[in-house]
């Protein structure tokens, strides 16, 4: 077993490691996108909750529009994290070298080392959840109600970053429900008290949801419903959790689960956390794709359990001792490769489109072209292509001519710009020309720009018909 002070100490190596990277990777096209939100802070968005803008917002006032100031309040979150992770197994396991390798496994996960340190609404998300274990384990430990008001504020919290923290709620209540020794707190209003804080703390972006018809719960919840059943997509979502698990932790992870469903345990409560969401997961991808990042707001109790089933003696101890190493080497290579130090060389790079480093070459032309007074301003279709060019290149004036939900509380492009030398800038896939036509009268002949294995267009523009055309996020 590894002694806690060398897992703290490595936890403490994987954080900084976390933070230089955190500095020195290009944004990716979401997290430029809530940097967008930022800008124009609310208490709703379209696409989530508010905290990730809020977050982003106190970052870039501290160290600019930078990477490092979009993702500064990943770095931090770390911390708290980890610390909850550690302090809840403590509480769960009563086992001092476990409960750090717990907090160590957490961090060395590609999904934990991805969520915390992109911003996008997964960061706050995740720790909000390994707050919320923390406090369940010390309504479980110590019996005492008022702790259930900490539970319902992570809860709270995690809400206002994801809606997935509902996964967190309903699991608590069956918890309550399969476990004997606990279920005393139905009848307690203690609970109900928590929930009461939750809903309050929420509140403010229920009524921004009110104000504005809904329209998150409607993007988010409209994926519940799911198509006709297909295995096709089961076996792309456990591909994703072994690998964003890493190998030897995931199946650390599964022997872990399989011990925590015992009645009368303490682990059972982070099992009955995982299968709710777990169970969920599955039955979606019985019928549509899921995102490899959805369920990381259970990897704190996962990780939990990861370290319960590690073992010194037995069959099974040479997974035990592998797992942090395999982990820290596919680590230790993705960040590789993600930074362009020595990579593995590959057709197509999914890290390099994925933090815009195909797109660097066509931001560059765009720019180049604003300061030359060739563009007045650039007309765009889809929120990748805003995000980047307004992160990218701050000189740039760019409108989005479709989605104006996206951007509520973005001005409208003013009549004087639209008046001026347009061009329409897409990557061939996106292409939307014929939809700008509409409101632009026509599209002249465009121009290819090749980015790092991508295809772009850009296209001159009339002047418009009307002048209520886009924002300018």
């Amino acid at each position: 077993m590894i002694p806690a002070r060398v897992s703290l100490a490595l936890i403490a190596a994987l954080i900084f490691l976390r933070a230089v990277m955190a500095g020195l990777l290009p944004l990716s096209a979401d997290e430029a996108y809530y940097w967008l939100w930022s800008k124009n802070l609310a208490a709703g968005y379209y696409d989530h909750p508010p905290m990730i803008a809020w977050l982003i917002r106190a970052g870039t006032m501290l160290f600019g529009d930078t990477p490092l100031g979009v993702r500064f309040a990943g770095i931090v979150l770390s911390l708290p994290a980890s610390w909850f992770v550690w302090q809840g197994a403590a509480l769960i396991l009563k086992d001092a070298n476990r409960a750090a390798l717990a907090a160590l496994l957490f961090n060395l996960t590609l999904m934990i080392s991805v969520e915390l340190l992109a911003a996008t609404p997964d960061m706050p998300s995740v720790a909000a959840a390994a707050a919320f274990v923390y406090f369940l384990a010390r309504v479980q430990a110590n019996g005492e109600g008022h702790w259930w008001l900490a539970v319902g504020i992570a809860g709270g919290l995690g809400l206002l970053s994801k809606y997935s923290a509902l996964f967190l709620g309903f699991g608590t209540l069956i918890w309550l429900v399969v476990d004997a020794r606990n279920r005393k707190w139905l009848v307690s209003p203690w609970p109900y008290l928590g929930a009461g804080l939750a809903l309050l703390i929420v509140t403010p972006h229920l009524l921004w949801q009110a104000q504005h018809h809904w329209m998150t719960f409607a993007f988010q919840f409209g994926r519940v419903g799911g198509g006709a059943f297909t295995l096709r997509y089961l076996g792309e979502f456990l591909a994703a959790q072994i690998g964003l698990a890493t190998p030897l932790i995931f199946v650390l992870m599964v022997m872990g689960l399989w011990r925590s469903t015992r009645r009368g345990d303490d682990r059972l409560v982070l099992g009955v956390l995982a299968w709710t969401g777990i169970a969920y997961f599955l039955q979606h991808a019985l019928h549509d794709q899921i995102q490899g990042n959805w369920p990381c707001f259970l990897f704190p109790a996962l990780a939990i359990l990861a370290a319960d089933a590690f073992r010194t003696q037995g069959k099974w101890r040479w997974i035990s001792f592998a797992a942090a190493p395999v982990a820290a080497m596919l680590l230790l290579l993705t960040y590789n490769q993600a930074a362009q130090w020595r990579t593995i060389p590959l057709k197509k790079d999914p890290l390099a489109r994925i933090l815009g480093r195909d797109f660097a070459p066509i931001g560059d032309v765009i720019g180049a072209l604003s300061m030359a007074r060739v563009a007045d301003a650039i007309l765009t279709t889809d929120y990748q292509t805003t995000a980047w060019l307004r992160f990218t290149q701050p000189g740039v004036k760019v409108i989005q001519v479709n989605e104006p939900h996206r951007y509520p509380a973005a001005p409208a492009a003013n009549a004087r710009l639209l008046q001026g030398k347009l061009w329409y800038l897409a990557e061939l896939r996106r292409d939307q020309h014929r939809l700008v036509q509409q409101s632009f009268g026509y599209v002249g002949y465009p121009t290819q720009l090749q980015g790092r294995g991508v295809l772009y267009m850009l296209y001159p523009m009339a002047r418009p018909k009307n002048s209520q055309i886009g924002r300018m996020p």
